[in-house]
């Protein structure tokens, strides 16, 4: 997940003010995030749940909370910390395969500064995915949904990362050890160590490129088959009140253990905002996703998964802290997976609408 969240309170100060100042007033703050929605699948699911390539918003025809948490950050010079706790269905739906304890984990990590003189910090713990320009939190995305390559690529991770944030705040530069795809744990019989890593730079206040990887295995040794994938997006402020996302995704994983051949898969995806007043913002979506041989979709019939997606989404603030959304999204498919009426169709349409609260 598929998505990005930045370690949060990343802070940067002079050597000089460094050193003169070991505490920050009031280090202890707490946040919190509600987002209820509701969602109608013309497909009529007869068990509400939604096609299950998607991990957010998944719940048909019922009112429903897709995510909620309580956070308390820490954060001082020289140290920081983080945890946030959850509830909803995109925890339901994302971390079914973790412990019963830790599927109410929304971030638990906490960080050091290794220098006084430049922003350097090394974290360990449960993050947001350092992969993609989405995360879980709706409010800070630009379309209500999550798009496919959001949604099949890790949410979240777990592990250790060293993260560098040049002087002129242009670039910043992560390297990540890693527990597995999208895991806290690792699977049963796993101990191939898995890497990542972030490279996001800003040449400007409208230009940002990002550039984020996966290496690693996902299956116990004995199975093993290496992971490889790689994330770019560039954000684009093309006016004052229009930005321009573009994303693509790719990936290879080995067909068995010790195969010299590879599963590909990818996706790109374009998404055009608009916001005409700060009350008011308005966004489409294009984007295709191609798993022809199920590395990442799992998704029953076991027909290629190749998948256009169209959306169009409207939000309204009614405050800073408090945003209504709605949005229209068709998914068209080369093949009939989709159920409906006791058949399968090459298309599904579903409206979805949502409210999103912070503090």
């Amino acid at each position: 997940m598929k998505k990005i969240i930045l370690a949060l309170g990343i802070f940067c100060l002079a050597p000089k003010a460094f050193a003169q100042q070991d505490s920050i007033v009031n280090p202890l703050s707490i946040s919190g995030y509600a987002e209820l929605y509701y969602n109608y699948d013309f497909g009529k699911p007869s068990d509400h749940t939604r096609p299950n390539f998607l991990y957010s918003y998944n719940r048909h025809n019922e009112v429903n909370l897709n995510l909620g948490f309580v956070k308390a950050a820490y954060q001082q010079a020289n140290v920081r910390a983080n945890l946030a706790l959850m509830a909803g269905t995109y925890a339901a739906a994302n971390l079914a395969a973790e412990q019963s304890i830790m599927q109410h984990i929304f971030e638990a990590n906490a960080g050091v500064r290794l220098s006084k003189s430049k922003d350097i910090w090394v974290d360990a713990g449960v993050f947001g995915s350092h992969i993609g320009f989405e995360s879980a939190i709706g409010k800070d995305c630009p379309t209500l949904t999550r798009s496919l390559l959001a949604e099949n690529s890790p949410y979240y991770e777990s592990g250790a990362k060293i993260t560098y944030v040049s002087d002129n705040k242009k670039l910043t530069l992560s390297g990540l050890y890693l527990n597995g795809w999208q895991r806290i744990r690792r699977p049963d019989g796993n101990n191939t160590p898995a890497f990542g890593h972030q490279l996001i730079y800003k040449p400007n206040d409208k230009i940002t490129l990002n550039s984020s990887s996966f290496v690693g295995n996902d299956q116990p040794d004995s199975l093993r088959q290496m992971r490889y994938f790689h994330n770019f997006y560039g954000i684009f402020a093309l006016h004052s009140k229009l930005n321009l996302i573009t994303g693509f995704d790719i990936g290879w994983q080995q067909k068995s253990k010790g195969s010299s051949q590879y599963n590909n898969w990818y996706s790109p995806v374009a998404i055009l905002q608009y916001n005409p007043t700060p009350k008011h913002s308005l966004a489409a979506r294009a984007e295709y996703y191609a798993d022809p041989n199920h590395v990442i979709v799992g998704y029953a019939p076991a027909q290629k998964f190749q998948v256009w997606s169209y959306s169009a989404n409207f939000d309204y603030k009614f405050s800073s802290n408090i945003v209504w959304r709605s949005e229209a999204r068709l998914f068209s498919a080369k093949n009939a997976i989709f159920q409906q009426d006791n058949s399968y169709k090459k298309s599904n349409v579903a409206l979805t609408t949502a409210l999103a609260v912070s503090f």
